[in-house]
């Protein structure tokens, strides 16, 4: 069997099961060592899953992933990254308000205790108290320092929200806000209250920021704008 022959055979598996584990891939090539199957993987896009210790194998396709870079098939998670040590390096710098252990936990579906801490011994992430958590970010001091700032904030709006009255931040509000992200994906609260400014009644930057708050819609990866569900 040619290299061609055999590249084909790897590409035509991926299509039709779409993931595949290593001995999966090793059948369809004839048979080949585990060394010569990887050797064959270098050569098409591939990601590799990040549970189930990285058994399974997908082929690249960036249109299937989602604005925090995920992907799932089943039980199968894969990241843009790759691994989940780089996918979670990548969440806790892109966060411009840093993650909690809760926030990568639910995101990504996965324990990632160990993981955080093999980053922070290894400086490539760092962590401060905010809030009763740890809060793990940047370990850049600049970056570091704004990621805490919009943290406070939020917790500050959080806070907001519990003592505001049901009328203050009702359904119309919410509506309102909700439907301005539609249409402006990725706009922060600031934007948004200068684009509903004089609605009627008025809708504050206060009502806004409670709003983004209370449905955590600037939490992590907010480059690619909020998640409405």
């Amino acid at each position: 069997m040619s290299r061609e022959q055999s590249l084909q055979i790897l590409l035509d598996l991926f299509a039709a099961k779409t993931v595949v584990d290593l001995p999966a891939i090793r059948v369809a090539l004839g048979g080949v060592s585990a060394m010569t199957a990887f050797r064959y993987l270098r050569r098409v896009r591939y990601r590799r899953s990040y549970n189930h210790n990285g058994r399974y194998y997908t082929s690249f396709e960036p249109s299937r992933f989602d604005r925090f870079g995920l992907w799932s098939f089943g039980g199968v998670h894969f990241s843009v990254d790759g691994s989940l040590r780089g996918t979670v390096r990548r969440m806790v710098h892109e966060a411009d308000g840093g993650v909690t252990h809760k926030d990568l936990g639910d995101r990504l579906r996965v324990r990632v205790h160990n993981t955080l801490l093999r980053l922070l011994r290894e400086g490539e992430i760092d962590r401060e108290p905010v809030g009763g958590v740890y809060l793990y970010v940047h370990p850049d001091p600049e970056v570091r320092g704004a990621q805490l700032q919009r943290r406070r904030e939020r917790i500050a709006a959080s806070e907001a929200v519990a003592g505001a009255g049901e009328d203050e931040v009702g359904e119309r509000v919410v509506i309102r806000v909700l439907l301005m992200l539609l249409r402006h994906p990725g706009e922060r609260p600031s934007g948004v209250a200068r684009r509903l400014r004089g609605h009627s009644p008025p809708i504050t930057y206060r009502q806004v920021r409670a709003v983004f708050a209370r449905y955590r819609l600037d939490e992590i990866g907010e480059k690619g704008g909020p998640a409405i569900s």
